[in-house]
């Protein structure tokens, strides 16, 4: 019998996530996994919605602002890191809890990565010379071209990600969706996964509001203390690549501030797109009780005894 429980807590942005996880995690007296690609780099903390100091001392947790932007982390990386963790927190602990609202991160450490073949390098070398001199939007018309499949599940505004999935449409000459319908890995532990949503134009108040609560707490400062190193794949973000625009004298303030917003709630969605797709889920509305939520995960969790 498998007796260690991962609880998956996911959902948009700015529908409490964090909040919840850190309950569930006094309650069964564990530590957070964070599965939030954007909060893993230590010098962007405002735009990522960090976990405040207060939060993070009610809960351990792990892979919050572990790395710099000026390393490349993958998210191959992260499963291997993520599980190695929670081996180790599963030698002393029967719970962990894994939060976030990256897909792609939440399934590498759920379900396994697939497997690619090997890129080609002029492949890679040419699709970033067409990036430089045609930009993104090329990019992404190319890949609806080659992979339709992939482009409507996609983040088609995360450049690594779509000129990933081009090098990979090239240099085979097959769909890179083809390659993501592998079998899932099997884990030496039980997944729960919760979800978090509300009304659509409850989650969009929520992240208007939290985007203003950023510009109050330092956000313009944050990014102008990066913007030496703009052109950083992480930093190619929502929250950090508008204002950028600000100062680059391509957008004024309120605008770039009205597109943080805008591009926060398409990102919400795309998140709700890619986790409606996942049957295992469990979804709860966001002001459901903590005590609820815990007395559903302990039926699931004998449920999946049985």
């Amino acid at each position: 019998m498998i007796n260690n429980t991962l609880i998956v807590v996911v959902g948009p942005t700015a529908i409490g996530k964090t909040s919840l996880s850190i309950k569930l995690a006094k309650h069964f007296n564990c530590e957070i996994v964070s599965a939030d690609s954007r909060q893993f780099y230590k010098e962007m903390q405002i735009g990522t919605a960090v976990p405040s100091s207060e939060e993070l001392l009610q809960a351990k947790h792990h892979f919050i602002q572990h790395k710099s932007i000026h390393e490349n982390y993958s998210v191959g990386d992260f499963e291997k890191d993520a599980i190695n963790k929670l081996d180790s927190l599963f030698a002393t602990n029967n719970y962990a809890i894994l939060v976030g609202g990256s897909g792609l991160y939440v399934d590498a450490v759920t379900k396994g990565l697939d497997s690619f073949p090997e890129v080609r390098t002029d492949v890679r070398e040419q699709l970033q010379k067409v990036h430089k001199k045609e930009g993104i939007i090329y990019l992404q018309n190319q890949l609806k071209k080659l992979d339709p499949v992939y482009y409507d599940k996609v983040d088609i505004h995360n450049t690594h990600r779509v000129m990933r999935a081009l090098e990979i449409c090239i240099s085979t000459n097959k769909p890179y969706s083809s390659f993501i319908t592998q079998p899932k890995k099997k884990r030496s532990f039980k997944i729960i996964k919760i979800g978090i949503t509300a009304e659509r134009p409850t989650i969009y108040d929520r992240i208007n509001q939290r985007v203003d609560i950023m510009v109050e707490e330092g956000l313009l400062t944050e990014v102008k203390s990066l913007y030496p190193y703009k052109e950083l794949n992480a930093l190619n973000t929502v929250g950090y690549k508008e204002i950028f625009n600000y100062m680059d004298g391509v957008w004024d303030l309120d605008f770039a501030i009205s597109e943080i917003k805008k591009n926060t709630r398409r990102f919400a969605k795309r998140q709700l797109t890619w986790f409606r797709k996942d049957e295992e889920i469990h979804w709860f509305d966001y002001v459901t009780s903590r005590e609820h939520i815990v007395e559903k995960i302990q039926n699931f969790s004998q449920n999946k005894n049985n």
